[in-house]
């Protein structure tokens, strides 16, 4: 006997017949005497539906009843699954995140998880009982309903494992699987069998949709054991180990995968001071802001002693980021501020580049060979990543995968 989380998303909640579907793969794990507990996710688009409320009712709403009004989606569908395994002669309960409870900090729309209450539940489990859990939601101190910003379902899914010391996490997509790439530009992508947490975690934030970023972050520190199934179809999953259970994979394999974001936009000041504390100036009103920044290029100063200033955030903080800019023109001290978001970024991720040589290289030439130009570069131990022109993305993914030799045999790409 197993205790298990299963994680179900919104596709895979959406409408009564997938809830059915979902049940029957819960059914399945239960009669085989297994321990149960189950996160869903809102009904797919039911998230958007909600906010979108939020901001008719008013555009500065309390972020506190956003919270109540958003969580609400996750709460119809874990009540709707387990009268549906109720239905099938399953025992089931649902579980809110304040009922538990689900700990969080106080943080409205993007509350961080500090702890779970485990002692009823896990009670109710090993009653036979199967624990259906709302995703995305939790309490604060205060006493109020939270929610931990979007995608926050499989976080909540790998908080529950750990704390229920679940032997294993479950996450039901509508993908079967991690594939090299993704299969909708290259027919030729592989899925994986197993990849390390710590490429996971690389690709996810990348721009790889099949799991959120926090939640791998979760699972690698809390040693959660995940895997990637498909709520439609019974086929091997992915799973996502450590680098001592890939074993010696690491040395086969250079590299595992190849992510993709057209999300991305490329800020640039031209002639800032080269001097101590001007580069500070540009970036500090960002961070205020909690404004992510990922690729940054700082050119060699000029006989002036001035640089220009290049780094990379999403297309979707464009506004807001060159508006503080322009605000803090005078404290920076730049010439011309301009943007580009025509731009897409591209990731090569994988642990053998830990100890193998040649990555970059064979990345920049086969890009080259296709005319393929690079307008910025940021590396990790275990990825490079490039930023090009948008329009090239698709062809760049098909060029890398084949110039790395993940393309399966397999596929017949002219069937």
């Amino acid at each position: 006997m197993a205790r298990i989380v299963m994680k179900f998303g919104g596709t895979s909640m959406a409408g009564l017949e997938r809830i059915r579907a979902a049940a029957e793969r819960v059914k399945r794990e239960a009669e085989a005497g297994n321990e149960v507990a189950v996160v869903v996710s809102a009904m797919a688009g039911e998230t958007d539906r909600l906010v979108n409320f939020c901001r008719e009712a008013a555009p500065l709403h309390d972020s506190s009843e956003y919270d109540v009004v958003v969580s609400s989606g996750e709460q119809v569908t874990a009540g709707l699954l387990a009268i549906v395994l109720q239905s099938m002669g399953l025992q089931a309960r649902s579980w809110l995140g304040w009922q538990m409870p689900l700990h969080t900090s106080p943080t409205h729309a993007a509350a961080r998880i500090r702890g779970m209450a485990t002692e009823r539940v896990v009670e109710s489990m090993q009653a036979g009982v199967i624990a259906t859990i709302p995703g995305f939601q939790g309490l604060a101190e205060t006493g109020r309903v939270t929610t931990l910003g979007r995608g926050g379902s499989d976080t909540s899914a790998v908080a529950v494992a750990a704390a229920l010391k679940a032997d294993r996490c479950d996450i039901y997509t509508d993908v079967d699987g991690v594939y090299t790439t993704d299969p909708r530009i290259v027919p030729r992508a592989r899925k994986l069998e197993k990849i390390t947490f710590e490429e996971m975690l690389e690709l996810a934030s990348v721009g790889a949709k099949v799991l959120q970023t926090r939640s791998v972050e979760l699972a690698m520190k809390e040693k959660v054991k995940l895997r990637v199934l498909s709520s439609f179809r019974d086929a091997p999953g992915t799973d996502i180990v450590s680098e001592e259970e890939i074993g010696h994979l690491m040395e086969d394999q250079l590299i595992t995968g190849i992510a993709y974001s057209r999300d991305e936009a490329e800020v640039t000041l031209t002639r800032v001071a080269d001097k101590p504390g001007a580069v500070a100036a540009i970036f500090k009103p960002l961070a205020k802001h909690e404004v992510n920044v990922d690729m940054i290029i700082q050119n060699i100063a000029d006989a002036e002693g001035r640089t220009d200033v290049t780094f990379t955030i999403a297309r979707s903080e464009i506004p807001r980021v060159m508006e503080m800019l322009a605000a803090a023109r005078e404290e920076i001290g730049y010439e011309n501020l301009s943007y580009d978001d025509k731009v897409s970024k591209l990731s090569v991720v994988g642990v053998g580049m830990k100890s193998h040589t040649g990555v970059a290289s064979t990345m920049f030439s086969a890009l080259g060979e296709r005319g393929i130009n690079i307008a910025s570069i940021s590396t990790s131990e275990i990825k490079i990543s490039v930023l090009i022109a948008e329009e090239y993305i698709e062809l760049a993914v098909r060029v890398l995968h084949s110039a790395y030799g993940l393309d399966s045999p397999d596929v017949d790409e002219t069937a």
